[in-house]
């Protein structure tokens, strides 16, 4: 308890009233007082009102700052209608008048606590509630990660099938033209030709295997990331060819003109660019036209330009690793466009505009996510009725 009297005897007589309850602390003017509630927990202050220098309304008012949670109760011998005014204004606890009996100052000092302890139940529950949520929003978006992951390489896995389908049938072949009989030359020059399919179908496999390897092999934070991004926009036209979501569209992924690797983890990358490609496919129930496509770029972002306004937002770019080179890769698609209610909440976490059972709200908080780890930056640029574009630039490396 703090109790604030520019009188050593009403301060005496509150300390020898509460002396056994309470830790008390004292002070004989309103700057003491703020000094002792910013050194040390106040669960409960009892102020005279009228005093030199600061007045006890003022010491409530600063108080507020200190602590928020901090009750008071408003002594005084003075009572007017403005002083009782400026006190209920700033939420005092309780108004007291001098002189006091004990059975008034002990009952507004208990009614004071309770509220205080109200207070600090409700603010734990409030943190509980928000450290609960928080958690259940990663579990979410890690079990989004990992589902996105899973079909991605389950993608793959088919599509080194065929290649193993290819390099199968072949071996039966050249089996059939040696077995039972000397080979001739034109059985020779057969299984030269096989031979070379199988060679190049193996490098197929191990080309790919050893790309989504090296993939699982990284990790936030580890120096040396990199994914070459011709040859994931290459991926990218395989795992979205038989999604369902391409129907009647079309999709054109257009490589870079120059070879260069994206400083990041090329699992992460790809589902980036898959997670996009299929909202634009996604965007209206007409065919419709996404194109992905990108360049690399010398010179740093002019990061003035990256502003957000009525038919644009920008994201992350307070933790962009703008530095040269940079590689942009764009997912534009000929829908409808953002409508304007919707674009400065399109990036909330659980925000859809899809029903409950078609979507979670995750896709573009995830896809945020694994940029602001990637030290990247994200462009949207929506014009209603001609479509929408997300800009994504990505540190990069010769």
């Amino acid at each position: 308890m703090l109790i604030c009297d520019d009188e050593d005897g009403p301060r005496e007589s509150l300390r020898v009233i509460f002396k056994g309850d309470y830790e008390i602390l004292l002070a004989s003017n309103g700057p003491e007082a703020i000094r002792l509630a910013q050194e040390n927990r106040v669960d409960v202050c009892v102020s005279d009102i009228r005093m030199p220098g600061m007045s006890g309304i003022e010491v409530l008012d600063r108080l507020r700052f200190v602590d928020s949670k901090i009750e008071v109760i408003m002594i005084t011998a003075f009572e007017t209608n403005d002083t009782l005014r400026q006190a209920l204004k700033l939420n005092a606890c309780d108004y007291v008048n001098k002189p006091f009996d004990v059975a008034t100052i002990r009952t507004a000092v208990s009614n004071a606590l309770q509220r205080r302890r109200l207070k600090d139940n409700g603010a734990d529950s409030q943190e509980k509630v928000q450290t609960l949520f928080a958690e259940l929003q990663q579990q979410k978006m890690q079990e989004q990660i990992s589902q996105a992951r899973g079909e991605i390489y389950g993608c793959i896995l088919h599509d080194i099938k065929g290649p193993l389908t290819i390099i199968g049938g072949f071996a039966q072949l050249i089996q059939q033209h040696v077995e039972g009989h000397e080979p001739t030359a034109e059985d020779i020059q057969f299984i030269r030709d096989k031979v070379k399919v199988i060679i190049r179908q193996t490098a197929s496999c191990n080309e790919l295997t050893n790309r989504y390897l090296g993939f699982l092999r990284q990790t936030e934070g580890v120096e040396g990331l990199r994914v070459p991004v011709n040859s994931l926009l290459m991926d990218l036209r395989q795992l979205v060819t038989g999604h369902p979501s391409l129907g009647e569209n079309t999709l054109n992924i257009q490589p870079l003109e120059t070879e260069i690797a994206a400083r990041m983890n090329g699992t992460d990358l790809i589902q980036i660019l898959r997670n996009l490609v299929v909202n634009g496919l996604q965007a209206a129930p007409t065919p419709h036209t996404v194109e992905v496509f990108g360049c690399e770029l010398s010179e740093p972002l002019d990061l003035s330009q990256l502003k957000d306004g009525p038919m644009d937002r920008v994201m992350n770019v307070e933790t962009f690793d703008n530095i040269a080179p940079l590689v942009k890769l764009t997912v534009r698609d000929t829908g409808p466009g953002v409508p304007a209610e919707i674009l400065p909440k399109i990036f909330q976490t659980y925000f859809t505009t899809k029903p409950a059972t078609k979507g979670t709200g995750l896709g573009l908080s995830i896809i945020m996510r694994l940029i602001k780890q990637a030290g990247g930056v994200l462009h949207l640029h929506s014009v209603p009725g001609e479509g929408a574009s997300f800009t994504l630039y990505l540190p990069a490396m010769k």
